[in-house]
């Protein structure tokens, strides 16, 4: 048994520790040695941003589960920190921890708008609506410097294309000059995810997401502009935040939000090590019921991936909490989350820029 404290969370991150990613050739492993009594305490950890030049931006899924086919990401990697991220080990194909790493060596892909462009001018390409905010948050911190977000919106704002936004931070109010518009033209849809309503949970769970009260003042100043604003309760935490369900619909629908949808807590790969080790330093006395309950609703496992069940679970709990979701969504009066609502009859494709430039 190592002489080492237990582990203990850096100011304003997710993470506990530098998870080593599945395809780590070596792995690393701290040891107290005894000079001094005093904890030290977590260390410093700073963010740090690389600008990277990418070959291309859009990415396919043939997934059953997504009402979408394409979606774009500016950025990889995630300042906001939450610990329960389905995108963590994506940092481990980058020889990067899924933990501290995830939220603090982040990535920004400089030339995204001017890429998109151009697969968006390719022959035969077909339109369908564009999702950001599927793997990294388009709106996290960073994005205050790099505008990518925006440059994306103005790319698909320009040739008519329409897309999907998904968001914890309320930076999204600053394009509503772009969103506006292009909501009464039927090329725009936004949701922001809430999680909960107490402000020192949201903390802890996403320390840099925007404060609950401000997701939801998000949605009200969206929902007034005349954009298409749902909410998401994602992700449903057994015995962290599931009994909110009804009070953050509530709360969201009162805020202008038309439509809602949940997705189950999902722990793929690395993330079920780094979300245990957030459940001992800040829920010590509930973490294996939590644990549990998680493995009711995944058949025994940590997560099961299978399509059909990946975003709502199995068994008895998960099935309750369907029927909840269910009932209050009726109850509150919310539509159908339908992406196909969008308008791809306007789109043109924009022209790839020529060796000389124009002309006029």
């Amino acid at each position: 048994m190592s002489g080492n404290p237990p582990p203990r969370p850096a100011k304003g991150r997710g993470a506990v520790g530098n998870t080593e990613g599945r395809f780590a050739v070596t792995t690393r492993e701290s040891e107290h040695d005894g000079w001094h009594d005093d904890d030290p305490g977590p260390p410093d950890v700073r963010t740090v941003v690389s600008e990277e030049r990418a070959r291309s931006v859009i990415s396919r899924n043939r997934s059953p589960d997504l009402p979408f086919d394409r979606s774009v990401n500016a950025y990889r990697g995630c300042e906001h920190g939450c610990s329960y991220c389905f995108a963590r080990p994506s940092h481990a194909y980058l020889d990067l921890s899924p933990g501290l790493d995830f939220e603090t060596r982040l990535f920004a892909k400089t030339n995204v708008a001017d890429v998109l462009r151009g697969e968006l001018a390719k022959p035969g390409y077909a339109c369908a609506p564009i999702a950001m905010g599927t793997n990294t948050d388009p709106y996290q911190p960073i994005e205050r410097r790099y505008r990518l977000t925006r440059a994306i919106i103005e790319v698909l704002a320009d040739c008519g294309h329409p897309f999907t936004l998904l968001t914890k931070n309320a930076l999204v109010e600053r394009d509503l000059d772009l969103l506006e518009p292009l909501a009464r033209r039927k090329l725009v849809s936004v949701a922001l995810s809430v999680t909960t309503l107490d402000n020192r949970l949201s903390a802890k769970l996403e320390p840099r997401a925007s404060a609950p009260h401000r997701r939801l003042q998000a949605i009200r100043r969206l929902s007034e502009a005349g954009i298409p604003t749902g909410v998401m309760f994602a992700p449903v935490i057994p015995a962290v935040n599931d009994a909110e369900m009804e009070a953050v619909l509530a709360a969201a629908r009162e805020a202008g939000a038309s439509t809602a949808g949940m997705v189950l807590l999902r722990l793929p790969h690395e993330v079920a090590p780094i979300f245990q080790d957030w459940l001992e330093a800040h829920l010590p006395e509930r973490a294996g019921h939590v644990m549990s309950l998680v493995r009711q609703a995944r058949g025994g496992r940590d997560y099961d991936a299978s399509f059909g069940q990946r975003q709502t679970g199995t068994g008895e709990w998960a099935r309750l909490a369907g029927q909840r979701f269910d009932l209050a969504t009726r109850k509150l009066g919310y539509a159908t989350r339908r992406e196909s609502r969008l308008d791809c009859g306007q789109f043109i494709a924009p022209r790839k820029p020529g060796p000389q430039g124009e002309l006029f």
